[in-house]
């Protein structure tokens, strides 16, 4: 049976995150911390727009790139963090899902080799893999930092086509210090190596936000990931964006059309008015997180964990090798004798191994319960 599919596709396992996700479902009474979906409601100026959008009979074929109006209120988005791209050099996608897997397609040959960080959110590498082409893990440091001597090495020695950069990162949280991007710059700027940045998470940044598409002289090089699920809390609308250079991003047009030819209209505009008028909204949302993070740090480090605070996003990714167990027994003990379920590190690749990944996407009163199960569970050990 093996034989009818691609060896590519056989060579990539279902994601981990939703395997522990589809478990809880068959634990009575669990509850979840697995999925890194925002318990906010859709704006209420965004739901307007789509119904508005409805009503008036949007609903058809837009520009594969996307409607305009979107792509200009992007292009002013990303301005006020000091990134620049012309809305042309903008294309609005089905998610971020789609921009990277559109991204992987538009560069990759048989035998490429792609630089990706270990622990990471794992689309990366199964991307790569689906095209047949070679991952190569750099290791970030003990604090989730980037490690600049593992990059050096590795691009040395591998000859990479591509880098994949994520800031704020899903599973750890950590950010790009103006240190790190600096640094990045002086190592990369000479190297004919192209810079995937994930930046789903940009507005769910608590610390000043710095990327690798703010530094002009590598523009030509960097390909921005970007979305408006977990900034306007719309998950299941599907909108993304991809930004890059018109000969990087002609490229990737031909792959994205042929795809899905555009993202929902409908979607498109309620992304367009979020942009618009619902900036408050995400500035709210923000300072919930930030007090989510906060009391989920806290009682981590009360237990006794050894917990890195997180600087974005909405995840924390504590350590628990003194537990002496695997990530995934780990993970499966809490959820069927403590009936809570996290996300083995193990799912975010081999560096993730001997942690574990809680959102704290849920309401406190979620949270609060998640936690003190965890903590009588833990005592149990």
């Amino acid at each position: 049976m093996n034989k009818l599919f691609s060896n590519n596709v056989n060579n990539v396992e279902i994601s981990g995150i939703r395997k522990f996700f589809n478990k809880v479902t068959k634990v009575q009474g669990a509850i979840s911390l697995t999925l890194g979906q925002p318990d906010f409601p859709v704006p209420k100026n965004i739901k307007n727009a789509m119904i508005k959008a409805i009503n008036e009979n949007k609903t058809e074929y837009t520009a594969n790139a996307g409607i305009p109006e979107l792509r200009d209120e992007i292009s002013k988005f990303l301005q006020s963090m000091d990134i620049r791209y012309l809305a042309d050099e903008i294309t609005v996608t089905v998610g971020g899902s789609e921009a990277l897997l559109c991204i992987f397609a538009a560069f990759l040959n048989a035998g490429d080799k792609v630089l990706v960080p270990t622990p990471a959110y794992p689309a990366y590498e199964s991307c790569v893999k689906i095209f047949g082409a070679e991952v190569v893990n750099y290791n970030l440091n003990k604090d989730f930092t980037i490690n600049f001597d593992s990059i050096i090495k590795l691009i040395d020695e591998e000859n990479p086509k591509l880098i994949v950069m994520s800031h704020p990162s899903n599973p750890t949280g950590a950010i790009l210090s103006r240190f790190e991007r600096d640094k990045l710059f002086e190592i990369l700027k000479d190297k004919d190596i192209h810079i995937i940045s994930d930046e789903m998470y940009s507005s769910l940044c608590y610390e000043k936000y710095y990327s690798l598409a703010q530094i002009d002289e590598l523009r030509n090089k960097v390909i921005l990931v970007g979305g408006f699920s977990k900034m306007f809390s719309m998950t299941g609308l599907r909108v993304g964006y991809v930004c890059a250079s018109k000969y990087i991003m002609d490229s990737i047009m031909k792959v994205h059309q042929y795809n899905v030819s555009c993202a929902t209209s409908i979607s498109q505009w309620g992304a367009y008015e979020g942009l618009l008028s619902s900036m408050n909204d995400v500035n709210n949302m923000k300072v919930e997180f930030e007090m989510r993070k906060e009391y989920v740090y806290k009682r981590l480090k009360q237990m006794g964990m050894d917990t890195t605070l997180p600087k974005g996003a909405f995840y924390i990714f504590p350590s628990i090798t003194r537990f002496s167990m695997s990530s995934e027994e780990f993970c499966n003990r809490l959820l069927h004798e403590g009936k809570v379920a996290v996300v083995p590190g193990s799912a975010f690749g081999t560096g993730g191994e001997g942690f574990i990944r809680i959102s704290y996407s849920y309401s406190l009163e979620v949270l609060k319960e998640g936690l003190d199960r965890m903590e009588k569970w833990l005592k149990t050990l």
